[in-house]
């Protein structure tokens, strides 16, 4: 029998094949169009119960198998996975469309809503008025009012999206494993670090190849940039992962970035906006694209003028650095300041300053002590445990399961954890769900089970997994949209967990970023992996002291990611331009590096093509306004106090989209949140 048709507590990955998932697919659609139509036939006047939460009831099946299909498409991908997914996406695409173009259903839904006036809406609480209005709104934005020539117009479109976002990612994937920097001279290694070298000898090893090889891959690529004194060879990893995308093969993504934002401005006008960000900002918080404008525009205004010294100070140690005098330098000469020069001096710069680099810190940072720290992190604030189960079964050898318990010793939810690169894999980090959390109609709280998948510096033959703070930030990150999900406690599973506001939903991650630099979280599990001795307090006062190090840089950075975002899905013409001269200009206020021909982002910036960030880049800047302000509170009261802990789980992080975020923040904070916070954070105040 296929798995999927059975009831299990785990997911049975040890018994999933990959020809299930094709026939649980076309039944879970066959059952949930059996469910819609039970709904659109019933003969009693719509009413709250039987049209609103009956459609929330709909599609287990499907939701069962999608949840596992989807996922492990991005995280253990296989070439007939890849195949299955351009082929059901249509499918899949088309089903969601009948359902919310379904006339006789929208109807119901309408005829529910428009007595939301009447006192039946009076009697409902404020998560089952949200559900009745996230429905109907639902069914508006999806085209349920469209005469029936825009509706098929839709459909395309909503297809068509759905094929090209999936050929993005699998582009990208693609052209991230094919690069390898093949180096057999061991001079070519100079600068860099042993942990960089012994990752780099077992990846030849893994690929039968003698020396040592380097990969676009987080793990080699970052430190490689970052140690490496071949100038040459910086150039090379630097050329081959800004160019990813762009060649001449059938990896492209050129063509395919051009589609898909007038797609989505094609969508959005069919549906009466004026453009895609118009659209999209509609159910967020900044509700408009002036108010996202307004937020990136306070941000280069603090923060440009101090980018521009950060970057110059490094400029400078580089041609001091190489006796070379920039005045007599033509323009294109090569021997100028260039990006892949960046990393290199300002690693260098920050040691001579602070004498901190990535490397000193390593091996306090052992990941098996780490997780120790994060998981005992969330036991100091909230009380929960993280217990081992190997009785789990996972989708590779590499994840881990575990048992979530709360203080009372109830169970919470099934985490897995998922750390290291492989091919299989996509780039970056990112929080999911294989089941979110709901109740049933006797009260039985359904647990969720999430996920966090990350691209972290494997073990090697010689020493254990090594992180640097920026991957132990990555995994307070992470953790930290986990927690949203792991204490979700909601009626309705589409309200619960991370299903908020887009810009709302980094706030529990970026929040809990903040403790990778405080004194009192490190002291708790940073130790030597070799000799079991504390993290020297005069190294941490050097990481506290040098946080803000390209601060302003980096702020720069994110908002030029947020410019390039808005200026594709705030036209309201067809996108005709050449891609590479559009990117330039989309994001020229905040740039202050040389900007290199032939390099483009947007063919492999998945956040806004195919991750579900389009017309939402910014939401990483507007959530740290908010993680700032929230963070400012624990560090008057205590960064581990409890009761402050206790308001931030029971209104924020247990209430999913039950209520409007700036409610829910304002009911944590006693305040709406300001600038202030962050300025003073980031020593721009």
């Amino acid at each position: 029998m296929n798995p999927f048709y059975t009831t299990y507590k785990y997911i049975p990955f040890d018994k999933i094949t990959e020809t299930d998932y094709e026939p649980a697919i076309m039944k879970g659609i066959e059952e949930e169009n059996q469910e819609i139509e039970q709904i659109v036939n019933n003969p009693d006047t719509p009413t709250f119960e039987n049209t609103i939460e009956a459609l929330e009831s709909t599609g287990e099946l499907l939701a069962k198998v999608t949840e596992v299909f989807f996922n492990l498409l991005s995280a253990e991908t296989t070439d007939f996975l890849d195949e299955l997914a351009q082929k059901m996406s249509p499918i899949l695409s088309e089903h969601s469309n009948n359902i919310t173009l379904n006339e006789g259903l929208f109807r119901r839904v309408k005829t529910v809503y428009d007595d939301h006036a009447k006192e039946d809406f009076a009697r409902l609480n404020a998560e089952q008025k949200m559900l009745l209005i996230k429905s109907y709104e639902g069914f508006v934005r999806n085209g349920a009012n469209l005469p029936k020539e825009k509706k098929e117009q839709l459909r395309k479109i909503s297809a068509e999206l759905g094929v090209l976002s999936l050929q993005f990612s699998q582009n990208k994937l693609k052209e991230t494993n094919e690069f390898i920097l093949h180096i057999t001279n061991d001079t070519d290694l100079e600068g860099l670090p042993e942990s960089a070298i012994d990752l780099a000898t077992q990846t030849a090893k893994e690929k039968n190849m003698d020396g040592y090889v380097f990969t676009l891959q987080a793990p080699s690529y970052i430190p490689f940039l970052t140690y490496s004194a071949r100038r040459e060879l910086r150039q090379q990893m630097y050329m081959a992962y800004n160019t990813i995308c762009t060649h001449n093969n059938a990896n492209n993504n050129i063509s395919i970035v051009g589609k898909i934002v007038n797609l989505r401005r094609e969508l959005a006008q069919l549906l009466g906006f004026n453009t895609y960000a118009d659209y999209a900002l509609a159910q967020r918080m900044a509700e408009k694209p002036e108010n996202v404008y307004n937020l990136l525009n306070s941000l280069i205004d603090a923060y440009m003028p101090t980018a521009k010294k950060e970057v110059k100070e490094i400029e400078n140690l580089y041609y001091q650095d190489n006796h070379i005098n920039p005045d007599e330098l033509a323009t294109d000469d090569p021997k100028r300041f260039m990006p892949w020069d960046f990393s290199y001096y300002a690693n260098k710069l920050k040691e001579s300053k602070y004498n901190i680099n990535s490397e000193m810190l390593r091996p306090y940072f052992e990941l098996s002590k780490v997780k120790k720290g994060v998981f005992g992190l969330a036991t100091r604030l909230y009380g929960i445990t993280f217990h081992r189960n190997p009785d789990v079964p996972v989708y590779h050898p590499d994840v881990e399961a575990y048992d979530v318990l709360d203080q009372d010793g109830k169970y919470l939810a099934l985490f897995y954890c998922d750390f290291h690169p492989r091919v299989s894999k996509k780039s970056g980090a990112w929080m999911t769900s294989f089941k979110e959390q709901w109740k049933d109609k006797m009260g039985n709280n359904s647990r969720p089970q999430v996920s966090i998948v990350m691209n972290l510096s494997k073990p090697t033959d010689t020493k254990p997994a090594l992180l640097t703070l920026s991957e132990v930030e990555t995994f307070l990150h992470e953790f930290g949209h986990s927690l949203h999900g792991i204490f979700a406690n909601t009626t309705y599973r589409t309200l619960s967990g991370t299903n908020v506001y887009w810009d709302f939903v980094e706030l529990p991650s970026q929040f809990m970023e903040n403790y990778s630099i405080e004194k009192e979280f490190l002291n708790t599990f940073a130790t030597h992996y070799e000799t079991g001795e504390p993290i020297p307090q005069e190294l941490i006062d050097r990481i506290t002291a040098s946080r803000n190090f390209n601060v302003a840089y980096a702020c720069m950075r994110q908002v030029s990611f947020s410019l390039l975002d808005m200026a594709f899905y705030t036209m309201t013409t067809t996108f005709q331009s050449n891609l590479f001269d559009f990117e330039r200009q989309a994001w020229s206020r905040t740039q202050v590096l040389p900007q290199i021909d032939g390099t483009c982002m947007t063919v492999q910036f998945s956040h806004i093509m195919s991750g579900g960030y389009s017309a939402g880049y910014y939401s990483y800047k507007w959530a740290e306004v908010l993680d700032a302000d929230a963070f400012s509170l624990f560090k008057t009261r205590g960064v581990f106090d409890m009761e402050t802990a206790r308001s931030f789980r029971e209104n924020i992080l247990s209430r999913g989209g039950t209520e409007h975020p700036m409610v829910l923040y304002k009911r944590f904070r006693g305040q709406e949140p300001t600038i202030e916070a962050l300025l003073h954070r980031n020593g721009i105040k």
